[in-house]
């Protein structure tokens, strides 16, 4: 019986700890890359990125309390 390939897990920006939101409701990356880098990333999508992070609120809430 062949082996079955695992797909690679579904990376989204969104989940990043580093995606954020400013003032003007803008989304954005607050890592500190260069503009190469950051076309590199937009092209390949997030689940190449060596930054990212899972965003996990519940751990956050715990820091809290």
């Amino acid at each position: 019986m062949p082996e079955k390939k695992k797909k690679p897990a579904q990376v989204r920006c969104e989940d990043c700890e580093h995606y954020d939101v400013d003032d003007s409701g803008e989304y954005f990356c607050t890592v500190d890359i260069d503009e190469d880098e950051a076309e590199r990333l937009r092209y390949a999508g997030a689940a190449l990125c060596p930054y990212f992070k899972f965003y996990d609120e519940y751990k956050s809430v715990q820091k809290q309390n």
